[in-house]
């Protein structure tokens, strides 16, 4: 599943393009914080500059561990480069941004 989130506010180059992986765990709280969290900050920080792929580790279970992915929520951060991972629900917004290459 692929979606793309809007907002309002850039901190980078406004041509960089991101583009991100979230691996969930169906409806677990955390998954759900953690794509809350993710969509918030894009609307933020990236608007009309990023894609976002949800995994469903239940529904794709071969792919999490084809890619190395053993907890989730995780996600990756596939382009610009360099890739990035973060685990977790991505509340901690400051530590997200500085992992993510981003300026607060």
């Amino acid at each position: 599943m692929r979606r793309a989130l809007d907002g309002n506010k850039s901190t980078m180059s406004r041509r960089a393009q991101f583009n991100f992986r979230i691996y969930v765990s169906g409806d677990a709280l955390n998954s759900d914080q953690a794509l809350a969290n993710l969509g918030a900050l894009c609307r933020a920080y990236l608007p009309n500059r990023h894609e976002i792929e949800v995994v469903e580790v239940f529904r794709e279970p071969k792919r999490a561990p084809a890619y190395g992915i053993f907890m989730t929520p995780t996600l990756v951060k596939i382009a610009p480069p360099p890739p990035r991972r973060i685990v977790g629900a991505l509340s901690q917004t400051k530590l997200v941004l500085q992992t993510l290459g981003l300026q607060t």
